[in-house]
């Protein structure tokens, strides 16, 4: 038992004044001399013995009776926390893609959100977290207001993130905390949640289908004809599903519709062939009622073609223009007695190949190129003078060459994680034929990551890290008296990607709350800047100019899958589309039995309500002023019934 106000309990020493009157209390005796002495003797025993119990039963009421109006003024109470101290709830309410589905009771972000209003104390302080937005202690019409204004959001937060937020709040909060997580907790596993704050309950959110298809990508293939054929890739998750209509539009002009079955938990392609246009604004929709509805519609756009820049100073080889194509690159190559340097601005790749020195001209239109953004290739020659090249390495800061080998050595080490050939292999190779050199040179560089290996772990290839770009080392010649690497299959896919990755050219779509890199094939002015622009909403995202390019880079914006223009002022530069995380559609959600050693319901309303009732102040005032009345009534029976 607690007590609001425990001072007044001091007044309970105040009941030693009736004690001490009553025992100091001595009534006195007239003696009245009377013939039958025996008598009166054993009249006055019972007379003093009866007036002294009722004496006692008076005494016990009236303490009885101030004992309990001290304590009701104390106002004492049941409760598992102080009367007077505020309460903090921590709640953190999943507001991604997912919860925008039905369930039992409707919207599930829709219904949590109307039961945390109307089971939410005034006593209570609030701070919740959701995907985009937090907001701390906030009052119950505060967080109410806040409430209204939730919407589901394409960003997602992890549950890890969301503990580690509770647990620095509550270093910040001195009154009693409890968590609450309400989540679908779509693609959660068990050990996500075992890592949370003491105090935490967990809010189940069920969406009530449990079937659910959806366009997984998009791919196009272009034959050299006058149309492309677009591939859909659909996803099927519940039991199989026939004459599903799909349609295909440029922006907002229905080109082409069919139906197609799909059989359980698989996925199906469905192709059409569409007339090519210079700029194609491609969105996919399919007809069709399931747990999502979000994941039904697709946007991809096809640009102008765009061709990335890359000259070759140095030794004729005919392996390098076969990779890169007229298709998509401006193949350019030149002796170096014959190289315009007026062109090195212009490029987006440069390949230095097998020259024997590198002049002080070049090296410093090199080094000017390279500090404004340009990636470069450096193959070099048996005879390379190593000081020539060390002396570029150094105005380059990026390393240096120690020595030429003359061993042979085989390449046999692929780093299929590095991003260069990042979803080049559908599998790793264990054996394959492996390419090898007569002569090479050892380096030491700064900031350098290996892409192709020798047999003895140094780098055959290696990426180094520039400030504002990338050098590519080949540590060997590829001339073939020196190396069979251009007959081996791994030449195109490094080589194609060094180049193009030069200039991130615009994919088909990107995805929305993940990091996107784009390259515009165009220098801006010092106070110019690029615009992602809807028909409805503008930003501006980060951007770094460069000499030939200006990157953007996106994560934060935009959170709405559709089409949007980059733009210069109001010149448009740029189509783009973006589209949700394909995880937002997947039905794998966190099951009970996985988490029987958690708290979890599928009731915000009932979790509430059981906080609030642990939570309740059983108040027993009224108790003790009904005991203080029956004191009272005690003692005046006694004074009127009781006759000693």
């Amino acid at each position: 038992m607690q007590f609001k106000h425990p001072e007044i309990l001091y007044f309970l020493a105040f009941l030693l004044i009736p004690i001490l009157v009553h025992l100091f209390q001595l009534q006195r005796f007239v003696k009245v001399p009377f013939t039958n002495v025996a008598f009166l003797q054993k009249l006055v025993l019972q007379t003093r013995k009866s007036s002294r119990i009722k004496k006692w039963l008076i005494l016990a009421t009236r303490l009885l009776l101030l004992t309990a109006l001290i304590l009701a003024f104390a106002q004492p109470y049941f409760s598992n926390h102080k009367a007077n101290e505020e309460q903090h709830f921590f709640m953190y309410l999943d507001n991604s893609l997912s919860t925008n589905a039905i369930g039992e009771k409707g919207n599930l972000l829709q219904i949590a959100t109307q039961e945390i209003i109307e089971n939410s104390t005034e006593k209570t302080k609030y701070s919740l977290l959701t995907n985009d937005h937090f907001y701390a202690n906030k009052t119950i019409s505060e967080l109410k207001e806040e409430l209204l204004k939730t919407t589901n959001t394409a960003k997602n937060r992890n549950l890890a993130d969301v503990f580690l937020k509770m647990t620095s709040e509550h270093k910040s909060v001195t009154s009693p905390t409890k968590n609450i997580v309400i989540s679908d907790f779509q693609n959660i596993k068990k050990e996500a949640i075992s890592n949370a704050p003491e105090n935490t309950s967990f809010v189940k959110l069920v969406p009530e289908q449990k079937s659910n298809i959806s366009v997984d990508s998009v791919f196009v293939d272009d034959n050299g004809g006058s149309n492309f054929i677009v591939h859909i890739i659909v996803k099927n998750q519940g039991n199989a599903k026939n004459d599903i209509p799909i349609a295909i539009y440029n922006n907002d002009k229905l080109l082409n519709k069919q139906t197609f079955s799909i059989e359980e938990n698989k996925t199906t392609e469905v192709t059409f062939s569409v007339v090519k246009t210079p700029v194609f604004l491609g969105k996919v929709a399919i007809n069709f009622n399931d747990t999502y509805g979000f994941d039904n519609s697709f946007y991809f756009t096809i640009n102008a073609n765009e061709k990335i820049n890359v000259l070759v100073i140095g030794e004729s080889n005919d392996f390098l223009q076969r990779i890169y194509t007229k298709e998509e690159f401006n193949f350019t190559s030149s002796t170096l007695q014959n190289a315009n340097y007026n062109l090195i601005d212009e490029q987006h790749l440069i390949v230095l190949n097998e020259l024997e020195n590198i002049p002080e001209t070049l090296l410093n239109s090199l080094e000017n190129y390279t500090k404004k953004g340009g990636n470069l290739v450096i193959i070099p020659n048996k005879e390379s003078v190593l000081s020539s090249y060390n002396n570029f390495f150094r105005k380059l800061n990026s390393g240096r060459l120690l020595s030429k080998k003359n061993d042979s050595l085989k390449v046999t080490s692929i780093n299929y994680n590095h991003p260069l050939l990042k979803n080049v292999f559908e599998k790793k190779v264990a054996n394959f034929q492996y390419p090898f050199v007569k002569t090479s040179f050892n380096s030491e560089f700064k900031n350098a990551s290996n892409i192709v290996s020798f047999e003895n772990k140094q780098g055959f290839i290696k990426q180094i890290n520039l400030p504002n770009a990338s050098m590519y080392w080949v540590a060997a010649p590829l001339q073939k008296d020196n190396s069979n690497f251009t007959n081996s299959p791994l030449i195109v896919p490094v080589f194609y990607n060094i180049g193009k990755q030069s200039l991130q050219l615009s994919e088909l779509y990107y995805t929305i709350d993940k990091q996107n890199t784009i390259d515009i094939d165009k220098q801006l002015g010092k106070d110019e800047v690029l615009s992602i622009v809807t028909n409805k909403d503008s930003f501006i995202p980060l951007q770094q100019t460069f000499q030939n390019k200006t990157r953007i880079t996106t994560k934060d914006q935009p959170l709405v899958a559709g089409f949007y223009q980059i733009q210069q002022e109001n010149n448009v530069l740029r189509n783009v589309a973006f589209n949700y995380d394909k995880n937002e559609s997947i039905l794998d959600f966190l099951t009970f039995s996985e988490a029987n050693d958690m708290t979890i319901s599928t009731s915000v309303k009932n979790t509430l309500e059981n906080i609030n009732d642990e939570n309740k102040i059983q108040w027993l005032w009224k108790w003790f002023l009904g005991l203080a009345i029956v004191s009272l009534l005690l003692e005046i029976l006694i004074l009127k019934f009781f006759k000693p």
